[in-house]
């Protein structure tokens, strides 16, 4: 039997605090064919409120401590602003967006990421995807959009990498779908040289990535977008591409495919 297609796409908070940038995505998303699945992130602004209300935000490795304090924050910003901004946006374009976070019909569990050398506190890590509710959903005619927040299942909300939740939905829908996992942002492709915009790799795979963070050649943020693509396509993710909008058209002169 053959599988129907779906893509799965992520953005980054970058497309929020970027009015151009938004409109190109919108055009480009909602004009995509078949089933599609948008994961938004929202850090920039999580960020700046919460400078604004007096919580310096924490950082490690590209990823959020999250006390309870800033879990109210990223929940204003990630469940709230930004991802009402996104389906509204969407919809004024005919796309039927359906805007959700984990807890929503049970659709992402997580864990709480146990305390370790690093204790990243009320953050979450993908325990299971319900893809039956998810394809329903889609089945149903919704597109949904993700932010960056699962649940445990006991009522505790989990601030959760946004590239982690796009991967683990992708993984989650491979047995159903014929997946292709984007990461959109801003750059055309993953940049050999983070100041020269055309120095963008054309392949990476799981040996190359090695190469490239002894050389320091990957910046910190595109680290976890990295591995997730792996892990996806390890899972059985049938492709994944890092680069521009235009690649939801397939018209993207350049952009980054990893491969295993």
């Amino acid at each position: 039997m053959v599988k129907q297609k779906i893509g799965i796409i992520k953005i980054g908070g970058a497309f929020l605090e970027d009015e151009k940038l938004l409109e190109t995505f919108y055009s480009a998303f909602a004009s995509m064919e078949g089933l599609k699945v948008l994961v938004h992130g929202g850090g920039k602004r999580a960020s700046k409120l919460s400078i604004d209300l007096g919580i310096t935000p924490q950082m490690v490795h590209g990823r959020r401590i999250t006390d309870a304090k800033s879990l109210e924050v990223v929940t204003m910003v990630y469940a709230g602003w930004a991802n009402k901004t996104l389906v509204a946006g969407l919809q004024g374009r005919g796309c039927n967006a359906l805007g959700l976070s984990g807890a929503d019909a049970n659709l992402i569990r997580a864990l709480k990421r146990p305390a370790s050398d690093i204790d990243y506190g009320l953050v979450g890590d993908v325990e299971r995807v319900d893809a039956d509710g998810l394809s329903t959903l889609l089945n149903a005619g919704f597109t949904p959009v993700f932010c960056a927040l699962t649940h445990d299942g006991r009522g505790q909300l989990l601030n959760t990498n946004a590239d982690s939740i796009a991967a683990d939905l992708a993984m989650g829908l491979s047995p159903l779908y014929e997946v292709k996992l984007v990461y959109c942002f801003e750059k055309q492709g993953v940049l050999r040289d983070v100041s020269d915009p055309e120095s963008v790799i054309p392949r990476i795979d799981p040996d190359h990535f090695k190469t490239l963070q002894k050389e320091g050649a990957i910046s910190e943020g595109m680290i976890p977008k990295l591995f997730n693509s792996f892990r996806a396509l390890q899972a059985g993710v049938d492709q994944v591409y890092i680069g521009p909008v235009s690649l939801l058209s397939g018209q993207a002169p350049k952009s980054t495919q990893i491969h295993l």
